[in-house]
């Protein structure tokens, strides 16, 4: 059942590439993304004119994760041009890599503010609407690194774990309204996306400087990464386009709260299942087990 999706960060990377394959799937897809006049101007045109040429309801809107009068307006425009707002793709994300001590807290702050702050301005501007329809689907594009915790990214983990909790709680209490909560959690990925070449790093450079000897193992991390990979593997994040796709296309009620799309084999689906089963039990001694589930008319 086709339905109309709202994609945060769809600029480039796999926000892009879920726009694309969620409307070549036959929903309507409003892609977003900021600076729609400027610098992103080059990235709208490009999936507008592949609707235009493909037949596809492919459409692009303004909106900045870090303004809540940007993600209002954005899920205005939606409603006032679609009548509803079925799915959010929570997929705008940034980058730090470096050494912890060197990020200054204002650094970490900004990062915060669009990994996880950006996710709680649009899901405030989007619940009202879903709690009054009595359903949607919030899905959050998560990260495996909230689990193996790699070395040099600790502002860009932790913020990504931060999101990851949000969702989770989140999900308790929109799902006795219907609404229905998935988190796709990616591996690493270094080729078809920008997120290793536009990686944001440590606004202390001195202490940066206090670690050179750590510099050369930063150099070769991403090097590193691609060594994970099995060779001849295709590891690119049009797999992660295409599970958020399958996912959508199953019926309400029946989609997987975790879906890990990983190259790499971290084993973190073993992690995910040991956590779910804690946690419900938790929930459910708790005697809040009707939390766990969304409910389905």
């Amino acid at each position: 059942m086709s339905s109309v999706v709202l994609i945060t960060g769809a600029s480039t990377g796999i926000g892009n590439l879920t726009a694309r394959a969620l409307a070549t799937a036959g929903h309507t897809v409003y892609a977003s993304m900021h600076n729609l006049a400027g610098r992103n101007a080059s990235h709208a045109n490009d999936l507008l004119e592949l609707g235009r040429r493909d037949g596809l309801d492919l459409r692009v809107v303004e909106l900045d994760v870090q303004s809540e009068p940007s993600a209002e307006a954005a899920v205005a425009t939606i409603l006032d041009e679609a009548g509803r707002l079925d799915t959010v793709v929570h997929n705008a994300g940034h980058l730090y890599i470096g050494y912890v001590e060197a990020f200054t807290p204002e650094d970490i702050q900004r990062l915060f503010d669009v990994n996880a702050l950006g996710i709680q301005r649009v899901n405030r501007a989007v619940l009202p609407h879903m709690r009054e329809r009595g359903s949607g689907t919030l899905l959050y594009v998560g990260s495996t690194t909230s689990v193996v915790v790699p070395p040099f990214m600790g502002p860009y983990v932790a913020s990504k774990a931060a999101a990851d909790a949000l969702a989770q709680v989140t999900a308790y209490e929109v799902n006795p309204f219907g609404i229905e909560t998935v988190i796709v959690v990616p591996g690493p990925f270094t080729q078809g996306t920008q997120h290793f070449p536009n990686a944001s790093h440590a606004g202390d450079v001195e202490r940066s400087r206090a670690y050179a000897r750590l510099d050369p193992l930063v150099a070769r991390y991403e090097e590193a990464t691609s060594a994970l990979f099995t060779p001849g593997m295709d590891a690119h994040p049009r797999a992660v386009a295409e599970e958020v796709a399958r996912i959508l296309a199953l019926p309400a009620g029946t989609r997987p709260f975790r879906s890990v799309v990983d190259f790499t084999n971290a084993g973190v689906e073993k992690v995910n299942e040991a956590m779910r089963r804690a946690q419900e039990e938790f929930i459910t001694r708790l005697g809040y087990s009707e939390l766990l589930h969304v409910r389905t008319a």
